[in-house]
């Protein structure tokens, strides 16, 4: 609802300086130099996301939850968890989709070393050795706990902060798997199928969104289940150009969204404590980057 989006400071953009102007048609208004995004577009914008999601798993696919900043570590492995999915949430391994067999071979060395913990063939080998196959484990595990049941790529991506994201993205992109994002005012909505305006460096808003989409997965297997359909196995179809795409999701959607209750206006309030902790998370993750 609107006040959930509120109270979890959702509307809350990047200072006016940190901007892509992309996002314009996203902001409602600039307030002591912080963009401030229009929550009633980031609401009908979330509906929509959350029926494709449940739309896409319901017809087979899977989900990929993707978010490695601090802020979306915990919500984004709770979220996938939640509803049974993938998550990747510590470091984007360059190829884990465009070279997915070979990211697929890492996942199947760290299942075999698994294996060899349980049940107890690891001690066949001497102390130095296991303490090299326990380090690499250890090292394997970091990065591909969260899609070591991945046999297959994802039929959609989940990614909070494209920006930060960037590599993800196009490589979804490339793969034409579509992208549902948290998109924030210094990012591309362009390269977004699927785009949630909001703000992406605020625990509590990713928390809320993650678990929107993660509802919106179980709800799409339910759905299959009473269909009797199975995963699918094949790459989802290339999708059409964004002009026909975007007419394509208006025409599908906007009957559903006219009949839902009109959401009220919004009194925009700024938390300059909030504020503060955003700017410094981004200012952290910049360095980073």
């Amino acid at each position: 609802s609107m006040k959930q989006l509120l109270e979890a400071g959702v509307h809350f953009g990047h200072q006016s300086r940190r901007w892509n102007p992309k996002m314009k048609r996203y902001i409602y208004t600039e307030r002591n130099g912080i963009y401030i995004i229009d929550l009633k577009k980031t609401l009908k914008m979330l509906r929509e996301a959350c029926r494709f999601v449940r739309d896409a798993v319901a017809d087979g696919q899977t989900v990929l939850f993707v978010g490695t900043k601090k802020q979306a570590k915990e919500s984004i492995e709770e979220a996938a968890k939640t509803c049974n999915m993938f998550y990747v949430n510590n470091r984007w391994l360059g190829g884990m989709l465009t070279n997915f067999r070979t990211v697929r071979r890492s996942v199947m060395r760290y299942l075999e070393i698994e294996k060899m913990v349980e049940d107890g063939t690891i001690n066949q080998y001497s102390k130095k050795e296991q303490a090299m196959i326990l380090r690499e484990k250890t090292g394997l595990e970091k990065n591909l706990i969260g899609v070591k049941n991945m046999d297959r790529l994802p039929g959609v991506l989940f990614v909070v902060d494209p920006h930060k994201e960037i590599i993800a993205v196009k490589e979804a992109r490339k793969l034409h798997i579509p992208v549902v994002a948290i998109v924030d005012t210094n990012c591309d909505p362009d390269l977004v199928d699927w785009v949630i305006p909001g703000n992406d460096d605020a625990i509590r808003a990713v928390k809320l969104i993650s678990q929107k989409i993660a509802e919106s997965v179980s709800e799409g297997l339910l759905a299959r289940a009473d269909s009797g359909l199975e995963l699918q196995t094949e790459l989802p179809t290339p999708p059409p150009t964004v002009d026909i795409e975007s007419l394509e999701r208006r025409m599908r959607y906007d009957e559903d969204i006219a009949e839902e209750e009109e959401v009220e206006e919004v009194d925009y309030f700024v938390d300059s404590s909030a504020l503060l902790e955003k700017e410094e998370l981004a200012e952290d993750d910049e360095e980073k980057s």
